[in-house]
């Protein structure tokens, strides 16, 4: 019996040896699972970073030539708005409600409808209130 009690930590070393090899020998298969899981996470997420970052480049372009396109109606609108002889006309014709001329005034001087010579008046009181 002494030979079997005496074997029997020698077992259980043995077993257990086994047992961590062979969880071992998992976890690596694990590992390596999981490495390659994470590799494919990283290419799928380079490639949409990629795919986002030319779209966000096109983008850009996009809004920039736009902005450029603004800006160039905004400076032909201010060109219009200087060179508009009707503009001229409003302009006066404020300036003159201002300094207290009636409709008739305002048509006679300006050159304006009576609808327009009181609209611009309705628009220097609105203004003033």
């Amino acid at each position: 019996m002494t030979d079997w009690t005496s074997m029997l930590p020698w077992a259980l070393t043995a077993i257990a040896m086994v047992l961590l090899f062979v969880q071992g020998g998992l976890a690596h298969r694990r590992l390596g699972q999981l490495r390659t899981q994470l590799k494919d996470r990283c290419d799928d997420l380079g490639r949409e970073l990629h795919a986002t970052g030319s779209g966000s480049m096109g983008v850009g372009h996009r809004v920039v030539a736009c902005e450029r396109q603004l800006h160039e109606l905004r400076r032909a609108m201010d060109e219009m708005r200087q060179n508009d002889p009707l503009r001229v006309s409003y302009d006066e014709a404020s300036r003159l409600v201002e300094l207290g001329a009636d409709i008739d005034d305002l048509m006679d001087t300006c050159g304006i409808s009576r609808p327009e010579a009181e609209l611009v008046i309705a628009l220097k009181r609105r203004q003033a209130a």
